[in-house]
């Protein structure tokens, strides 16, 4: 057997995900994830819960003048979401 070199981690993880076919589901999993860096502490704090189906982001606000402020803020989101992703996995924001 031919000894092969060694791999980091991460690319073992990014083929793993290849061969099973699951990247565009680990890419909306991110999209949930960045988030909280995405918006910030304070707005993550009052952030119920969020999911990803198909290709908008599903985000469940406590404070009302909140969620008011944010439909305010979705194009932005929305581009800073993508770039911290890496692609373009989002494409609509609906915020409960």
């Amino acid at each position: 057997m031919k000894p092969s070199s060694p791999k980091q981690v991460g690319q073992i993880i990014n083929e793993m995900i290849a061969a099973t076919g699951q990247t565009d589901t680990y890419y909306a999993q991110r999209a949930c994830y960045v988030w909280a860096d995405v918006v910030g502490p304070t707005i993550n704090r009052l952030t119920a819960r969020r999911y990803v189906e198909r290709d908008t982001l599903h985000v469940f606000i406590t404070s009302a003048p909140l969620k008011n402020e944010l439909l305010y803020l979705t194009d932005t989101l929305i581009a800073k979401i993508n770039e911290a992703v890496g692609r373009n996995v989002i494409n609509k924001i609906v915020i409960h």
